[in-house]
Formats: C-alpha cells, structure tokens, sequence
C-alpha cells in the first residue's frame, strides 16, 4: 500500500500522505465502514472520489484509528471521539491526513494548475505577487497561499469566514517551506503555523 510520505510535525502532530495506485476493489481491503459512510461511499459518482475516500481511512490506520472513530459536526468539520484534532483532504491521486493531540489543525492538497491565476484576485490581493513574473513560481505561490487559506478555514470549522477579507498569509520565500496565517474575524485574531512541501506538481499545506 503505498502510504507516499509521513512527515512528524512535533511530538503531538503528525502528517501523513497517500498516493493512491489501488483499484477499489483493492482499497476496500482491510478497513471497516459505518453504515454511513458505506452510504457516503455508495452516493459517490466518481471514482477518484470513491479511492480518496477509501485511502483516507487506511491513512486512519496510522494513527490507530478507524472510520468509527470520525464524527462530523453540523458545519461539516470531522471530530475524532477520543478528543484529538484531525483534518483530511483529498486531490486526483493524493490524500492526507494531519491529526494533533492538543490543538486544531488543517490540511489542504492541490495540484498546481495555471487557473489559479485566473481566480487569484477572488480570495488574495494580487497586486502583492506583481513582482512574480515567472508563471510557475506565480501558480506554486499561489497554490501555497490558496492551501494555507483552506487549512485555517477548517481550523475554524465554521461557514462564514471569507478568503480574502478574513484569512491573511505572510509573505515567505519557497525554500522556508513555512510561513503565518491569520484569522482576523468579528474582532477577534489568532495567528497559526504554516507548512508547506511540493511533490509531483501538488502543493501540500498544512496550519496547526
């Protein structure tokens, strides 16, 4: 089974990521389903869909965990019943997972795609990355902002925050493979670590 890279963010924080390879009849091997997410899995059209979901829970298997253990609360956000803090994502063939014994965390996959430049101004000022005129290093930049952003979206949990009004990245050079993020939301601010890696044309991000 091809778990892809297992990366120990400290002592309570580990990543793990999948490259998914299996056929489904394959990734359904030695993992048990709830009824609901037999149901989930059953609802799924399509089949990358399907093998990310199915990879996800032997990435579970890392943490000693199963897809029992996951809970979502009504905002969507998966929960784990014995208290620890997990996040999961999913992109074409690569799925992670993060999960932290004391504080929330996120995670976020995306392939590195062109378009992003097109949606750029929707969730960063773009006038901050003019200085960028190469278009890959503009796309793997972007793409990191853009991860960074979904990964504290889903520490907080909850549908109202705004990319571009609410959620802020510092500025970082590639080779840190870290940087800030913000939440500045309703008066309030917190600030989270930011940490980021490339492979195979996919950006990894990951906040705690």
């Amino acid at each position: 089974m091809p778990l892809y890279k297992t990366l120990t963010v400290n002592e309570k924080t580990k990543v793990v990521i999948w490259k998914i390879e299996e056929t489904i009849d394959d990734l359904q091997k030695g993992i048990s389903l709830s009824v609901n997410s037999k149901n989930r899995l059953h609802s799924m059209k399509s089949e990358i869909h399907q093998k990310g979901f199915l990879s996800i829970r032997h990435l579970l298997k890392e943490f000693d965990l199963q897809d029992t253990d996951l809970h979502y609360d009504e905002h969507g956000k998966p929960h784990l019943k014995d208290g620890r803090f997990i996040s999961m994502t999913h992109s074409f063939q690569f799925t992670g997972v993060i999960v932290s014994e004391e504080k929330s965390v996120g995670i976020d996959i995306e392939k590195q795609r062109e378009k992003i430049l097109k949606i750029a101004h929707k969730f960063t000022p773009i006038e901050e990355y003019k200085t960028i005129a190469n278009v890959a290093a503009l796309t793997r930049k972007l793409t990191i902002v853009w991860g960074g952003k979904e990964s504290l979206y889903k520490i907080y949990g909850k549908k109202k925050l705004l990319f571009l009004h609410h959620i802020f990245i510092e500025d970082f050079n590639f080779e840190d493979e870290k940087t800030t993020g913000i939440i500045r939301y309703e008066g309030e601010e917190s600030k989270h670590h930011i940490n980021f890696l490339e492979f195979e044309d996919f950006t990894c991000v990951f906040a705690y």
